[in-house]
This record gives C-alpha cells, sequence and structure tokens, in this order.
C-alpha cells in the first residue's frame, strides 16, 4: 500500500483553506445536521439512538402514503371513512368524526399542516395490510429497514407516546432527505403555512414550523412535542443551490426549538461553503509501474471534484493518495488504481476514485530485465537485519 501526501495547492485549483469552524454547540439532546448537496454530516450529536420521535415521525406514514399515491393504491380525491378508532385520538387532529368521509389530499394537508392524529389513523387503516392501524405500523417498520432506516421502530402512525415507537435522529435526516428526493412534486405542501379545513377547528389552522416566514430558505418538513420526547424539528433549508437537512429533539420549549433550528441553518450556511477541488483530466498525482512500458502512470479524476469547507481561511488542505503499488502493468487509460483522501478540519473525509490517465502498455523483454535487474540491485544495497536477540 503506497501513500502519498499532496496538498490541494498541487492540484489544478489552488485552494486556501480552513482554520476548523467552530463546532455548532447544540442545545438539543441529539441533533443530524447534514449538507444534502454534498452528503457531508455537518453536526452529529447523539443521532443514532432510538428516541421517541413524536410527530416527527408522521414522516413515515406520509412517505408510505406518497409511495400508494404513485403506485396508484391511492388517488388524491379518493375520500376515506373515520373509524372509531381514528375518532378517539386526542392531541393535535382535525376533529374527525365517524360521519366524515375525506379525501386523501386533505388527510395529506392535515397531517403536515395541522398535525394531525386522527388523520394519520385513517391512512394507516387504508393501507394496512390488515385494516388496522397496528397492523400498519409494523409494515412501517419493514418499510423503514428496507429504506435503510436500522434504528426506527414504529407502534403506531402518528408519533402518540407508545412503548416501541423509537426512531434515531440520523434515520429521520435520511426520512427527510427521501421525501424530498422521491417525491418533489409532493414536498411543497410541507411549506404551506395554513390549511383551514371546513372550518370546525379554528384553533389548529397554522403549521407549527417556526422556520417558514423568516425568509431563510426553509420549506419543511415537521415538528414534534411529546412531555417524553422534549421539542423536536426535522428541518430543511435551501440557499443558493445548496441545502440542508437537519433535525434536532430534547428541546425545552417550543421557543428554545425555534432559537435552535434558526441558529443551525444560519450556521450551516454561513460557516461552509462549496469550493472546487480538482478538475477532471488534471493530474492529482503519479502512480510506480510494474513490468510496463513506462515506469510511472499520471493519476487524474474522472470529474471535477468540489467539496463541502470551512470558510475561515487560514491553512493548506493536506490530501493523501493511496494506492496498492506499484501498479501491475497493462494498465488502461481511465482504470481506476487509487484514491485521493481529504479530510477538511472538523468534517469527515472525502474520498475520491483516480483513474490513470493514460494506457501503459506492458513492457518488451528488455524492459522487464531492467525492471527485474532494478529490484535485485535494490535488495542487495539494502543493509543486513540485526541478528535476533536469542536470550540466554
Amino acid at each position: 500500500m503506497r501513500h502519498l501526501i499532496t496538498t490541494i495547492a498541487a492540484l489544478v485549483v489552488p485552494l486556501i483553506l480552513a482554520l476548523p469552524a467552530g463546532a455548532f454547540e447544540t442545545r438539543a439532546a441529539s441533533a443530524f445536521v447534514i449538507d444534502q448537496t454534498t452528503g457531508t454530516v455537518l453536526l452529529n450529536k447523539n443521532a443514532d439512538q432510538m428516541l421517541p420521535p413524536a410527530s416527527m415521525s408522521k414522516l413515515m406514514t406520509l412517505y408510505i402514503t406518497f409511495e400508494a399515491l404513485r403506485d396508484g393504491r391511492l388517488v388524491l380525491d379518493e375520500k376515506l371513512p373515520v373509524s372509531k378508532h381514528a375518532m378517539a385520538y386526542g392531541g393535535s387532529t382535525m376533529f374527525l368524526d365517524t360521519t366524515d368521509r375525506i379525501t386523501v389530499e386533505d388527510l395529506i394537508r392535515g397531517i403536515i399542516v395541522l398535525s394531525g392524529n386522527d388523520a394519520c389513523a385513517v391512512i394507516a387503516e387504508a393501507l394496512s395490510p390488515d385494516g388496522t392501524e397496528a397492523g400498519f405500523a409494523r409494515f412501517m417498520t419493514q418499510r423503514a429497514q428496507q429504506l435503510g432506516m436500522t434504528n426506527s421502530t414504529f407502534s403506531n402512525s402518528n408519533g402518540w407516546p407508545q412503548a416501541g415507537h423509537r426512531m434515531s435522529m440520523r434515520d429521520l435526516a435520511l426520512l427527510a432527505n427521501r421525501v424530498i428526493t422521491d417525491f418533489p412534486s409532493f414536498y411543497p405542501l410541507f411549506s404551506e403555512r395554513e390549511f383551514k379545513f371546513d372550518g370546525r377547528a379554528p384553533q389548529n389552522t397554522r403549521n407549527r414550523n417556526p422556520l417558514l416566514s423568516l425568509g431563510i430558505g426553509a420549506d419543511g418538513l415537521k415538528t414534534g412535542h411529546t412531555q417524553e420526547a422534549g421539542y423536536g424539528l426535522v428541518g430543511s433549508a435551501k440557499q443558493r443551490g445548496r441545502r440542508v437537512i437537519f433535525v434536532i429533539s430534547g428541546l425545552q420549549s417550543a421557543q428554545a426549538r425555534a432559537e435552535e433550528a434558526e441558529s443551525i441553518v444560519n450556521w450551516a450556511f454561513r460557516q461552509f461553503a462549496v469550493k472546487p477541488v480538482a478538475k477532471a483530466g488534471t493530474s492529482v498525482a503519479t502512480a510506480d509501474v510494474w513490468m510496463g512500458r513506462d515506469q510511472k502512470v499520471q493519476l487524474v479524476p474522472m470529474e471535477d471534484v468540489s467539496m463541502l469547507m470551512p470558510v475561515t481561511t487560514g491553512v493548506k488542505v493536506v490530501a493523501e493518495v493511496i494506492y496498492n503499488g506499484p501498479i501491475t502493468a497493462p494498465i488502461e487509460k481511465d482504470q481506476q488504481i487509487a484514491e485521493l483522501v481529504i479530510t477538511p478540519p472538523s468534517l469527515p473525509e472525502t474520498r475520491i476514485p483516480l483513474v490513470a490517465a493514460n494506457d501503459v502498455p506492458a513492457g518488451g523483454f528488455m524492459s522487464r530485465v531492467g525492471t527485474v535487474a532494478q529490484m535485485l540491485i535494490a535488495q542487495l544495497n539494502e543493509p543486513p537485519s540485526a541478528p535476533a536477540d536469542q536470550g540466554s
């Protein structure tokens, strides 16, 4: 394994960077912040701990609902009945009763804007394998596992406090990302600030997301609150082509949740920026070649490379080129043979594939003899190793 230490300044695009951005000291008991555009994790605090998610888990019910609409198992103007079980839910509701038949579209808006526990149960019973909310919760858990949400188990459709209903903050961020990317036609519903469902609940008409009116690019997703979980928010904001997704939980009040969420959004956009690192086809380093017509091959990235970096200037970023070498010829152009590993201060490493810039055919007879001769001479010139101590 060969390691070549290089600097970003040695690449095609010079990059002066980065005293570490100050780590964000969140008041949340658990938090996860990711730059969706680059996939860079900006903040991780207890992000894999399974916690009560409260109404933030309604995102899973919504995701499954969107899948059913996409697959034709539901349609937006279809009207669904309200069971006694759904009507019995307290907390945040649409105040549905068993005489209602509600369109799927109104139920979705009721879940997103009004955080309707009863609306979730109506959807759950319609899509459940056995017609019950408990059956739907089991399906939610299975589907979450399939989506890679390994720290999520569901006991109901809406986050009502119940044993075994748990999610991690990382899983909630993954789910938010799937909602945004898989269902862009439905995602604008999350920025709807008010929904006056037939006037029956004038005290519950406004979206609880505290960021939507602040002009900072916030456009979703879901708040949550129970006594056990505290105040939480799965949020997302977009500025200048970058999208940030964040999850916070365990705040002590709605005001603290609002302040923390705004602070995180401002920090994520102001303290980090996407900067160019290397250009496609431009040499980053060279690798040694064994038994080839040439003794070295240039290493280049296949595509232009940009990375999220702290914005504070200061030091040059040091990168490491790693490959198993020397590399045996023949080598084909665009064959991946190395990686460029860059670890900016305070951020996780990024690994960039590097490929051969050109073909390197196997060397002829004399070239091979010369290579072997060089190896033998190098071995003969190595100093003898010290004899092992045999003890007494």
